[in-house]
């Protein structure tokens, strides 16, 4: 990592233009480059955790001091700030050109700009946070859902990181018994109680596998539910996206095959994001190119989305022969009867477990969002249990899961202490990468930190 001694510097607020923007500072200079360029209290006197006014000040051509904005300055000593060092946070008026001069001055007097996720990756290296806290810091600036923002809050307090703390700590124990057993080898003594240790694996792959269970809903979470809207030509498709939006999106006309090629749109219920994606109408034996092109991508979409909206016309009469290509996704189907306002019938079909509504009158729509929701997030998200939404995690919970069957694997064929503690750290390692507790490759935590904003 480039010069972790360095004292770095970065505009930490959004671009654009703004009330006010942020240039932050972080390192053991932060204090002293901040005092060089402040006419106001000498900062190196104040105490940590003080807003001083003042202004920052720059040499002009003739070397004459000019003001180059009024601002607030915070301060944060080491150890009680974000990365563990000291921080001193600029507040100054918003206009990109006022903060770029702020932020050139601070560099002119000795600052370093920061590189991205910098100000993260110092806290982690400092201890202040994990690797799964810095990740969840990333995921809660990029999440674009309620769903999104709670599942990161809590990573960011630490909550996945003390479920792996407890399953480590537990196979850290075990792994000091059998590795003095080893020591005492010639005695023939065992201090690793083998039932217990079985016992523990049970427990470890129970929590592992519902952790890796989690990564489906934590996936859905972070990217987005995908619902694709699958029926015949004139079933009210593009009509039901409109409705659902609440707003008139997709064209929509009694002629036949009028939506040729998908329409996606964004929806949120309940804090969670649904992307809806209006197909082309699926029916047999077209003559049309360009509407069998948009019938296989309305196939494509079926096979690929989480939820698929089935939607039948309540007037014709139902041709289930249609759709038989359906059968392998149908955990995932949604069966809606929509026109039923031509037949005045009621909202619901409990014998056929289908959802009737009228998508041109809007009736039965908020149940129908209500369904999706159940179908795609359930009660999960009101429980305290752990939601992984990291694919890096998943992958290395696979490891571990798949280390903890060969420690199983390894006491039924009775190896020897010292196959059973390579096994035993083994999956210590796995466990200890995802908050890295362990020297982690400088290429992995590169890229990870590499995906952050500069200010952050």
């Amino acid at each position: 990592m480039q010069g972790i001694q360095d004292t770095i510097a970065a505009i930490a607020t959004a671009p654009g233009v703004g009330a006010i923007g942020v240039i932050r500072l972080s390192g053991a200079a932060a204090i002293t480059i901040a005092d060089t360029i402040f006419k106001g209290k000498k900062l190196a006197n104040q105490q940590s955790h003080t807003l001083h006014f003042g202004h920052i000040i720059a040499p002009n051509e003739k070397g004459e001091e000019t003001i180059v904005d009024e601002v607030v300055i915070s301060i944060f000593r080491n150890p009680k700030s974000y990365t563990g060092e000291d921080v001193v946070e600029i507040s100054g008026h918003g206009s990109p050109l006022v903060l770029n001069s702020i932020l050139n001055t601070a560099l002119q007097a000795g600052a370093r700009l920061a590189l991205p996720g910098e100000f993260t990756q110092r806290a982690f290296f400092n201890g202040k946070i994990d690797l799964t806290q810095a990740e969840a810091v990333a995921d809660l600036i990029a999440a674009n859902s309620t769903a999104a923002q709670q599942t990161a809050l809590k990573q960011l307090r630490g909550g996945f990181s003390e479920d792996l703390k407890q399953l480590r700590e537990k196979l850290i124990h075990f792994t000091a018994m059998v590795e003095l057993e080893l020591d005492f080898s010639e005695e023939d003594v065992e201090f690793a109680d083998r039932s217990a240790l079985q016992q523990l694996v049970a427990q470890l792959k129970e929590k592992v596998t519902a952790l890796l269970q989690s990564f489906r809903l934590g996936n859905v979470i972070k990217n987005g539910v995908s619902v694709a809207i699958i029926g015949k030509p004139n079933a009210g498709k593009s009509t039901l996206l409109n409705a659902l939006l609440n707003e008139e999106r997709a064209i929509v006309s009694d002629i036949a095959g009028t939506t040729r090629d998908t329409i996606e749109e964004i929806l949120n219920i309940n804090g969670v994001l649904f992307r809806l994606i209006d197909t082309a109408g699926i029916r047999e034996h077209s003559m049309d190119a360009i509407e069998n092109q948009g019938i296989e991508r309305s196939k494509q979409n079926a096979a690929k989305a989480h939820i698929i909206l089935l939607l039948t016309d309540a007037v014709e009469a139902n041709d289930d022969d249609s759709f038989h290509w359906l059968e392998p996704y149908r955990e995932k189907i949604i069966r809606v009867r929509n026109k039923v306002d031509l037949l005045q019938t009621s909202e619901t079909d409990p014998s056929t477990q289908t959802l009737s509504i009228s998508a041109k009158e809007k009736t039965g729509i908020e149940t129908l969002k209500q369904l999706m929701y159940q179908h795609a997030i359930g009660n999960h998200l009101q429980t305290e249990n752990t939601i992984i939404t990291n694919a890096r995690h998943q992958e290395a919970l696979q490891h571990t899961l798949q280390s903890l069957l060969d420690i199983e694997q390894a006491m039924s064929q009775q190896v020897s202490g010292e196959l059973l503690a390579l096994d035993i750290r083994r999956c210590l390692y796995f466990l200890g990468s995802i908050t890295g507790n362990i020297e982690l490759d400088r290429d992995i935590l590169g890229a990870i930190f590499s995906q952050f904003c500069i200010g952050k």
